[in-house]
């Protein structure tokens, strides 16, 4: 039997880069929406990546 091999594929950029751009696609999108649920709940998004990133660099920064 041959085995196959796993994809490992770095991703692209940093986790922070990674973060930053989610959170920022997702505001641009939300603001592109109208008032109601899939907007607040893309905003929502965006708040909850942007405090990942600020735990993320307090956790990095204690070093």
């Amino acid at each position: 039997m041959i085995k196959k091999k796993r994809n490992r594929s770095r991703p692209s950029g940093s986790f922070e880069d990674r973060l930053q751009k989610f959170a920022d696609e997702s505001r641009v999108a939300a603001r592109k929406l109208p008032p109601g649920r899939e907007r607040e709940a893309l905003m929502k998004k965006a708040r909850q990546t942007e405090t990942v990133m600020e735990v993320s660099e307090c956790l990095t920064s204690r070093k």
